[in-house]
Parts: structure tokens; C-alpha cells; sequence
């Protein structure tokens, strides 16, 4: 639960600057959201939470 949290805050902040730097207008941004939102709601989003479960796993697990 922290992480798709932390996923959707993150994202969030970088829709609103590109939003606000002008790289993507309002409109495709809308689309992109909603987008997202419908493919939550798909047979895909269990395999995309997979995904993103093992990408944050190998970056937690990365020493310096």
C-alpha cells in the first residue's frame, strides 16, 4: 500500500509540472489519467502491480 501511494504521488507531482511547464497540455494529461485509471479496472492491472512490486524490489535491494 505505501508504495502504490508513493507511486501515485510521485506521478502525480511529475503530471503537474509537466502540465505546468508546458511539455503536455491539459487535454492529453486528462487522457493519460483517465487512461490509467480505466487500466486499473482491466484484467492487466494485476500483472502491472506484479511489475511494478518486482522493479521496487530490485531497487530496494540494491546496496551502495
Amino acid at each position: 500500500m505505501a508504495i502504490s501511494l508513493s507511486v501515485v504521488l510521485l506521478l502525480g507531482i511529475v503530471l503537474v509540472v509537466l502540465i505546468r511547464g508546458g511539455s503536455i497540455k491539459g487535454g492529453p494529461a486528462v487522457v493519460a489519467v483517465l487512461f490509467g485509471f480505466f487500466l486499473a479496472s482491466t484484467g492487466m492491472a494485476d500483472d502491472i502491480q506484479r511489475f511494478l512490486d518486482s522493479v521496487a524490489e530490485t531497487i530496494n535491494s540494491i546496496q551502495f
